[in-house]
């Protein structure tokens, strides 16, 4: 199979860890016999110095004649006086909408090698396998009309939540779908007590919900949610919210597991799917070689399994980071104290090496 990918490095630490997510995919694809076609393109604050513009239309052109699209990072503390659509992050939202990837999709295992890392008990995160499916496209990231007014001092500040019934319908039917390759339980995230988006979010998800009964589903407040996903997160299987209490949720869910450097992500739901870290761009540590690419490679694995239906090649890539952590592998966000850590460039060496081990004892 020839994978056409276009890789947007990004900013901060984002091409450190993409550089080592391609590495792997390299190795994958050549182990098992893929051709990789690979172009890179810029976004974000990279975008910006080159272009001017945080998502030129080479970048979404390249994207859209992809069938996956592999992004590091945006973000720098350099243009956060830009207006609006002059920022980094602007640039993702555009992609993301372009893509039409409305479903967001990011896991959070916990790891037994990394026990020490979580900051709760073991018996209690032990056996936590989290799918956080987050609705993307839609919700106070997106919704109309949104302002800043007013003469200094006395100024207001607008956005808009808006759902309507489709948006929360397809998202609400991914969730589903997936939860039957699972343990085939739903919790359907929301603040129905306060809000009507959430209202209606859940009034819709209870109609979907009905056409898939042999998936329990359970509702509950964000607030509440919250702290079931401190306390309890083993009993979660799939996470189902809306656009920014997903992204408050899963930022919650990586530290629960022990770094948000583990947590990959898939974007899906439109012609082409975007892959990439939960993490941020990190400017306090961009360059410095220390940065954990597990999440960036991870993504990789979410890419071969979600975009191109290769379940082997995402099995052995993910294979490939558990036996690193079982060996003693950390980052430095992952380390003990006095426990040695390697950089990013040694840890993404590792994975490439245990991929092509894996190659030779299955073949």
């Amino acid at each position: 199979m020839r994978l056409r990918v276009t890789s947007l490095p990004g900013d901060g630490i984002g091409p450190e860890v993409t550089r080592q997510a391609i590495r792997v995919l390299e190795e994958v694809t050549r182990s098992f016999g893929h051709e990789l076609e690979l172009t890179e393109k810029e976004i974000g604050g990279a975008a910006l110095t080159a272009f001017g513009d945080p998502l030129p239309p080479t970048t979404i052109a390249a994207c859209l004649a992809s069938q996956a699209v592999l992004l590091g990072a945006v973000g720098s503390p350099a243009f956060d006086r830009n207006p609006r659509e002059l920022r980094p992050e602007a640039g993702l939202l555009r992609l993301r909408q372009e893509l039409g990837a409305f479903a967001n999709l990011r896991p959070a295992v916990y790891y037994p090698a990394l026990r020490a890392s979580s900051p709760l008990r073991e018996e209690i995160v032990k056996g936590t396998d989290i799918l956080i499916v987050r609705e993307l496209l839609g919700g106070l990231y997106f919704g109309q009309p949104r302002s800043i007014e007013g003469a200094m001092g006395a100024r207001q500040a607008l956005n808009t939540m808006r759902y309507g019934e489709p948006e929360i319908e397809r998202i609400t039917r991914v969730a589903f779908e997936l939860a039957r390759g699972r343990r085939k339980r739903v919790l359907s995230v929301d603040k129905s007590n306060v809000l009507e988006c959430s209202r209606l979010w859940r009034e819709v998800v209870t109609r979907i919900g009905a056409d898939f009964p042999d998936v329990h589903l359970s509702h509950q407040y964000v607030d509440s949610a919250a702290m079931t996903l401190v306390q309890k997160p083993a009993e979660i299987d799939i996470l189902l919210t809306e656009n920014m209490f997903g992204d408050i949720l899963s930022d919650q869910a990586g530290g629960v597991v022990g770094s948000l450097g583990l947590l990959a992500s898939a974007s899906i739901g439109g012609p082409v799917g975007l892959y990439e870290p939960v993490h941020g761009s990190a400017p306090d540590i961009a360059g410095q070689g220390v940065a954990n690419p597990l999440g960036a490679i991870l993504s990789v694995a979410l890419m071969l399994r979600h975009t191109f239906q290769l379940t082997k090649e995402a099995e052995c890539a993910e294979g490939a980071v558990v036996a690193a952590l079982d060996a003693g592998l950390r980052t430095r966000d992952l380390a003990k104290a006095g426990e040695r850590s390697v950089t990013t460039e040694e840890a993404g060496t590792r994975i490439v090496e245990l991929v092509r081990a894996a190659e030779t004892t299955t073949s």
